[in-house]
């Protein structure tokens, strides 16, 4: 999360567009950037557990990042290839990943309007918000009417950072066992997250490597898109002819 806040900072400052894949090692909960971990989560459980958990750079809900592929995407707002509104910069993101996914047979695609919030259980008024993954909004990843890939954005004064989960495995199921909910309420609200989501790892296995889908996205990205390794087993596209990616020395990492 520290090295996407960095891509946003970047950004600010006019640096070049760039496409981050990655992976989380270890497995953990990412949370809004707006989020209270004290009320989303159960803490004690968490680190009895060892679940490491993190706020994002963006918005959105809360996530257990575990059989999947991550991608952020970080531009300067007035970029004329990789800026503009909120929604041109979503759909165009989302129009690539279901081409790349294409790609590698799996039937996606993105919605033309929100698909509403899955049945779930009664959360108490100061319970934790609703999942990522309990609801679809516009122009977000899908397979039929379940969620493949969660994404949210974040905008600055002059600058953009999206950041998405596409889904390899069922993972992600794991948050309801930290959220601050009896374990009837647990229960029902993995079943709905079940019922809403889909991922990949039927087509592509639970542990595809980034590689490929690095390779698929290099084929439907824009000509003149440049491919770097980076560290952590993160894979940097820079989305211009002419730019590079260097990451900033960092003293510790989430």
């Amino acid at each position: 999360m520290r090295r996407d806040a960095a891509l946003l900072a970047g950004a600010e400052q006019d640096a070049e567009p760039v496409l981050r894949l990655f992976r989380f090692a270890p497995v953990g909960i990412t949370l809004g950037r707006n989020q209270d971990p004290a009320r989303e989560l159960d803490l004690e459980r968490c680190a009895a557990d060892g679940i490491p958990w993190a706020r994002r750079p963006t918005g959105g809900r809360a996530i257990f990042h575990a059989e999947e592929w991550t991608y952020a995407l970080a531009a300067p707002l007035d970029h004329p290839e990789w800026g503009g509104s909120q929604r041109t910069a979503f759909a165009r993101v989302s129009a690539f990943l279901v081409a790349s996914l294409a790609r590698l047979g799996v039937p996606a695609a993105f919605t033309p309007r929100a698909l509403g919030r899955a049945p779930g259980p009664t959360r108490p008024r100061q319970g934790p918000s609703d999942p990522c993954f309990a609801s679809a909004a516009r122009h977000e990843v899908v397979v039929g009417s379940r969620k493949l890939v969660g994404s949210a954005q974040r905008r600055t004064a002059h600058g953009l950072l999206q950041q998405g989960s596409l889904l390899l495995g069922e993972g992600h199921l794991r948050l309801a066992d930290y959220l601050p909910l009896a374990e009837e309420q647990r229960a029902r609200l993995r079943a709905a997250l079940a019922a809403s989501t889909t991922h990949a790892g039927d087509r592509l296995g639970s542990a595809a490597p980034l590689e490929r889908w690095a390779a698929a996205l290099l084929e439907v990205l824009p000509s003149g898109v440049r491919r770097l390794d980076g560290g952590a087993g993160a894979f940097l596209l820079t989305l211009s002819k002419t730019g590079s990616y260097t990451p900033a020395p960092l003293q510790t990492t989430c």
